[in-house]
């Protein structure tokens, strides 16, 4: 049965309390409480650092069997090499994720590309030649140019999903090209109307035994908390 994940980019924010943390539940206990309200976070620290297994083995510790990870991609793939030679980099990169893949708590890679990279199509069916097939990955293009039927194309033969990110300047054709789908709502807030819209579009996927994974701004507010825990309620008990 596919489901939904939600969640937000990130979860260590004390400027969350009381709304979403309780106002005295100490800063090292917010995972185990953010995975009572949510079944993934997308963890974006490790575009800049590769995490310590320490860290991932406290991360599968506090939070449940069904909890998924997603995981951004490191920079060194996306804005330093960009995308080229990283034969090298990528088991590294995926050798200290390894354990939540273990643990069946591993959800998307995101590769978040630069805003300045135009698209390439030998470069990325060269890249995703690299990448294991067993590792379900997502792609955020940020440049108009990748945003055509030879990109989405390329994507399907690989079974990656294309991120859907809506941002205040741009939003990402809603176009399926994977087996799952992959959501990023960046706006700062989202009308009822289109609070309606997001959920129906979980359901149309899900409906069609695609898993989605979705995730929203993570804000001072945790207004992007509140509308992930709405919109999983709001799907569960559809």
């Amino acid at each position: 049965m596919a489901q939904l994940y939600a969640g937000t980019s990130g979860w260590a924010y004390p400027s969350w309390k009381p709304d979403f943390y309780p106002a005295k539940l100490a800063q090292k206990n917010f995972l185990q409480h953010y995975a009572t309200q949510l079944n993934t976070v997308e963890v974006n620290f490790t575009f800049r650092q590769l995490v310590k297994e320490t860290t991932i083995q406290k991360w599968i510790a506090e939070t449940p069997a069904h909890f998924r990870f997603g995981i951004k991609a490191h920079q060194v793939i996306t804005h330093i090499k960009r995308l080229k030679n990283t034969q090298d980099f990528i088991p590294r990169f995926l050798s200290t994720i390894e354990p939540l893949a273990s643990a069946e708590k591993m959800g998307p890679l995101l590769f978040q590309l630069p805003p300045n990279m135009k698209a390439d199509p030998k470069v990325l069916e060269e890249f995703l030649g690299t990448l294991p097939r067993a590792v379900p990955s997502a792609f955020e293009f940020r440049h108009n140019s990748w945003f055509s039927d030879e990109i989405f194309n390329i994507l399907k033969s690989h079974n990656r999903a294309l991120c859907v990110a809506e941002t205040e300047e741009r939003t990402t054709p809603d176009v399926v090209t994977a087996d799952f789908c992959y959501y990023r709502y960046r706006k700062p807030t989202y009308t009822p109307d289109e609070r309606r819209a997001i959920a129906d579009r979980v359901r149309e996927h899900t409906g069609e035994n695609r898993n989605v994974f979705a995730y929203f701004k993570h804000e001072e507010t945790p207004a992007g908390a509140i509308s992930a825990v709405e919109l999983l309620k709001e799907i569960i008990q559809s």
